[in-house]
């Protein structure tokens, strides 16, 4: 795990561009604390003109701790250079498979990194190939000194961030968006369209950032460049390739840029919907072991302490009882575990973590952490992410992986098991409304939500406002949006341009696939997975020199959970009050409970969060918010409504109305206070 940083053409002075990147690189010191590294290039073009590039890394040491692993790293022939992110795990068959096509003599490898791996294998059969036989987490920056070109690549779902775009008309690349704030003389606008977005989902999704000409590269996508690597607007040539437009194969050229796209989550949901797993519960859980068993036992391969984090959930306890078997099968110590827990009530799983750790065996570590310790995470949040971020549980996540660092350099998690194996209560109500609702005609529905929202006695009360604003919903994946998202107050708060940028998922319709459910879950994949979820865990960790890996995001386990009927995904059982109680995870569940007690494991989930609602209106939180939305202040900066801000706030204060929509307003302030 790493940062990697570089720029074409920018300060073309050598001491001045040996200056610049060491000032990038060490923005995101955290990430890579073990070394740092640079190298400057030229290229001849043919034009005659001299082209400039360089490559900046910080390292953090995981597989071949040895020099030999240092970064940028030339391939064996010196044709490539190239800084990279994350692990291949399946690096040594990719060794193998070199040598045995005679691509590579045994005899010339300079070390076992998975870096020098994968240069010889992009060398040999190219970029798209060689990441389509990579399973791993990974954003990769690749020069090739013949042709001139810039490669850039992330994984398949974006586990490691990539951001690129132009600074002064110069291409920047960087695993930290921060980075770009040390180029002298940043002045790239805020990129007000955005806004509206970033208030609907409390992130900005991908392929936008808070920067004008600033832009994240989509997951399971290649960017090449051509010399003289001349400024382009992805937006205006409408390449900017939302996954559920583009399939795996499709090559989108531009004048002196191309996008391809190397893996397709749409396409690998529509495949398991169009050829589904046929056999039994029982057999698909065997299968489902077995290939979480192999991605696991392929995750725990480090040269450093290794762990995991254990919730009192279904899905890390999941991967810890599969490692622990791995672990035993190999002879090797019980794996290291760890928690962190809350005296808040209905916020503490520390308790049945201790009690899933104490049944499997593990070498379990634990930390109650105090209000304090969450509050003093607040004012780093800015620069660990880079621009407004505003899960609120990313203070836990902060909190567990600064507690893990003191004692392992590797954590696997659990994440991905909602999106995967239909997880959140949402997905099961969402079918159920958008069961009722597809039957009415969209025009009268729409028509008939829009009249009720205007009626007194709707306007001013929350639930009946909640379905009135759902009857508006075009489709399943519009209703799972409103079901969150559906305060009228969003589009009010920022000041635009226009009406803000669109991200309707077009093409996430019926016809992409058959039942309501999978649709839903299958937005969250594209969506609030890789933009929230994943950007949460790599930030937090990684400002702690802490290595996440998510045995969930395997290939071949994403592949069989989306050919897996839903009779194998959700339990239908009758409540005490004869009601019908649908709970998902079903299939995770019976693996799960082969390893652990049912009766340990069933009972309510309470959440990785923290009473956000609550602390807010007492010290010293509340004096902190009340400062950064003072109506003075948000006027000044212009780009948010004063007025409704101070409504919010008042609603909150005086009537203990929260709105989440309060906490995004104040992490886009935070971040302007770290900018500015």
């Amino acid at each position: 795990m790493c940062g990697i940083a570089g720029f074409c053409e920018l300060n073309k002075d050598r001491a001045t561009r040996e200056q610049l990147i060491r000032r990038m690189t060490d923005h995101m010191r955290e990430r890579g604390p073990d070394a740092g590294g640079e190298a400057l290039y030229e290229y001849k073009a043919p034009d005659g003109r001299d082209i400039h590039v360089t490559f900046g890394h910080r390292r953090l040491a995981i597989i071949d701790l040895t020099e030999s692993g240092a970064q940028p790293m030339d391939s064996h022939s010196g044709r490539l250079s190239a800084v990279y992110n994350g692990e291949i795990y399946n690096h040594r068959e990719l060794k193998s498979e070199l040598e045995k096509e005679g691509a590579v003599d045994p005899s010339l490898w300079r070390g076992t990194s998975d870096t020098e791996i994968l240069l010889e294998a992009v060398e040999r059969w190219g970029l798209e190939e060689t990441l389509s036989k990579c399973r791993g987490m990974f954003a990769i920056a690749i020069f090739d000194h013949e042709s001139g070109k810039l490669m850039l690549a992330r994984d398949r779902i974006g586990e490691k961030p990539l951001y690129y775009g132009f600074v002064h008309g110069d291409f920047v690349f960087a695993s930290d968006i921060g980075c770009f704030r040390e180029i002298e003389g940043f002045g790239n606008g805020i990129k007000r369209e955005v806004l509206p977005l970033y208030f609907v989902h409390g992130y900005i999704p991908a392929p936008y950032t808070i920067y004008d000409d600033i832009w994240k590269l989509m997951p399971g996508t290649v960017l090449t460049i051509d010399p003289p690597y001349s400024h382009f607007d992805p937006s205006a040539d409408m390449d900017v390739l939302r996954e559920e437009k583009y399939h795996a194969g499709d090559r989108i050229e531009a004048k002196d840029h191309a996008y391809s796209v190397f893996y397709s989550v749409r396409d690998v949901a529509k495949k398991g919907a169009e050829d589904p797993f046929t056999g039994s519960l029982d057999e698909a859980s065997d299968k489902l072991e077995e290939l979480l068993t192999k991605a696991i036992s392929r995750q725990m391969i480090a040269d450093v302490p290794l762990g995991a984090f254990l919730s009192a959930g279904i899905d890390s306890p999941t991967i810890v009882s599969l490692m622990q078997k791995v672990s035993r099968s190999q002879g090797g110590a019980p794996v290291r575990t760890f928690t962190i827990g809350m005296r808040e009530e209905g916020f503490n799983e520390a308790e049945i973590a201790a009690q899933i750790a104490a049944h499997l065996g593990t070498d379990h570590t634990e930390k109650y952490i105090t209000k304090e310790d969450a509050l003093a995470v607040v004012p780093k949040l800015a620069r660990m992410f880079g621009e407004p971020f505003a899960d609120s549980s990313q203070i836990p996540t902060f909190l567990v992986s600064a507690m893990t660092r003191e004692h392992v350099t590797v954590s696997l998690s659990g994440d991905a098991g909602d999106e995967l194996f239909c997880g959140y209560t949402s997905y099961t109500s969402i079918d159920r409304i958008w069961g009722k609702m597809k039957g009415i005609p969209y025009l009268l529905r729409k028509s008939a939500g829009q009249a009720a929202l205007l009626l007194p006695g709707i306007r001013n009360r929350e639930i009946p406002r909640t379905k009135a604003t759902l009857l508006t919903a075009r489709g399943p994946v519009e209703l799972h949006r409103l079901e969150s998202d559906h305060e009228p107050v969003i589009g009010q708060i920022a000041k635009t341009s226009g009406k803000g940028l669109s991200y309707a998922m077009t093409g996430l319709s019926e016809d992409a696939l058959p039942e309501c459910n999978r649709l839903v879950m299958l937005s969250d994949m594209l969506l609030y997975h890789p933009d929230d979820i994943l950007v949460k865990v790599d930030r937090c960790a990684m400002a702690n020199s802490l290595e996440t890996r998510v045995p969930l995001l395997d290939p071949d386990v994403m592949e069989f959970a989306w050919s897996l009927p839903l009779e194998h995904l959700i339990e239908y059982r009758e409540g005490s009050d004869g009601s019908k109680i649908r709970t998902g995870k079903k299939i995770l569940r019976n693996v799960l409970y082969r390893h652990v007690p049912k009766e340990l494991m069933d009972r309510p989930k309470k959440g990785f969060s923290i009473p956000i609602e609550k602390w807010l209106l007492e010290e010293p939180l509340h004096s902190w918010a009340t400062a950064l939305i003072a109506p003075d202040k948000i006027e000044r900066e212009g780009l948010l409504n004063a007025d409704v801000v101070s409504r919010m706030w008042e609603d909150y204060e005086k009537r203990g109305l929260f709105r989440v929509q309060l906490w995004y307003v104040l992490m886009l302030e935070e971040w302007l206070a770290d900018v500015r």
